[in-house]
């Protein structure tokens, strides 16, 4: 067997948040040197997780050659990034939609700037479909990058979570391949793998052990409709009286999802930042009277226990953890795209 040679290999993630794409490259051994983002509110969990530098700055302000100086000099440079997927949303207005694609147009300038040998872009699906994606793909080429990209389901790669993402590689060396996947449908995480093991709490009540581990109230109405849905159900399982307005409607029967329960033995919905609502999709817990608390979020977006979202010199908001979670890339998304890189590397010769 051939011995792998070293991989002296740095890492920029721009669009960084709290930290979920960097800690996966951290976990794989590759070092993340800075994080951009514009939320200042994500300094805290990026820095005290992850070693590294948190820059807060807008994208359109920020010049590649500025990141220059982070990158050792005579090492592997790798720049990552995850442009906000809310403009490529089918829910999202064609206006605000325009509005937003420049973000991965500045992604382009800036990997020009910097002249990175190797990059890494994480989006939704829906992205492929737009022509900000086939433009970005082209630039990449005429930079001189080979570009590879796949849709990833991501119980596939141990993620207990029916995701879908673009992952889109650009490198200097040839083509990068996403490792094969890990799992097959009758062995993926479930929701009782990963949460099960959490103690019971109410809702509104904080575990006195966890700070994370909390629930938001419910209503005297959402609990009698909580109680009266079973897992892997909706809504239509209700009688008339707790049904909302929208609900008799003809356009609330594409919504079968919200108010709906999760189930144990499966991957959970997509983690969202709205998952600590009982009301926001199917993120009910499977058989508490709840919905999703902020350490099962976390847990299902898989991030280790140990990670700290809460700064103790800060006021603290389920909402505003929750969009932190929810807005995050999986760690395990971000170290399955790390192990991609490092094997590609080690067989490019690098």
């Amino acid at each position: 067997m051939k011995n792998k040679r070293n991989i002296s290999a740095f890492a920029i993630d721009i669009f960084c948040g709290v930290g979920g794409m960097t800690h996966g490259f951290l976990l794989e051994g590759i070092p993340v040197l800075v994080g951009i983002d514009a939320d200042i509110s994500c300094k805290y969990s990026f820095e005290k997780n992850n070693k590294a530098i948190f820059w807060e700055k807008n994208i359109q302000d920020l010049n590649g050659i500025e990141l220059l100086p982070y990158y050792p000099k005579d090492r592997i440079k790798i720049l990552i990034g995850c442009a906000p997927c809310q403009p490529f949303s089918k829910y999202t207005s064609k206006k605000s939609r325009d509005d937003k694609w420049a973000l991965i147009h500045e992604f382009t300038r800036i990997i020009a700037d910097s002249n990175p040998d190797i990059v890494s872009m994480e989006n939704v699906p829906e992205v492929v479909k737009h022509h900000v994606f086939a433009d970005f793909t082209n630039d990449m080429k005429s930079l001189g990058y080979q570009v590879s990209w796949k849709i990833v389901n991501c119980p596939e790669y141990g993620i207990p979570q029916t995701r879908k993402r673009l992952v889109f590689f650009a490198s200097k060396y040839g083509n990068v391949n996403l490792v094969e996947p890990t799992h097959k449908q009758d062995n993926y995480l479930t929701v009782r793998q990963t949460i099960g093991h959490l103690p019971s709490i109410e809702a509104g009540e904080t575990h006195r052990k966890d700070s994370l581990h909390r629930a938001s109230r419910l209503s005297s109405m959402n609990r009698k409709r909580i109680r009266a849905s079973v897992p892997g159900g909706s809504w239509r399982s209700w009688n008339d009286r707790l049904r909302l307005d929208c609900h008799k409607k003809s356009s609330g029967k594409t919504y079968p999802s919200i108010y709906g329960r999760m189930e144990w033995d499966k991957p959970s919905p997509t983690i969202t930042t709205q998952a600590h609502g009982y009301g926001n999709g199917r993120f009910g817990h499977p058989e508490q009277d709840r919905a999703l608390s902020l350490r099962e979020a976390a847990l299902l977006q898989t991030f280790p226990h140990y990670y700290d979202f809460i700064d103790p010199d800060q006021s603290f908001s389920i909402s505003h953890i929750a969009r932190h979670i929810g807005n995050a890339v999986p760690p395990q998304l971000g170290r399955i795209i790390a192990k991609s890189i490092k094997i590609h590397l080690e067989e490019s010769h690098v």
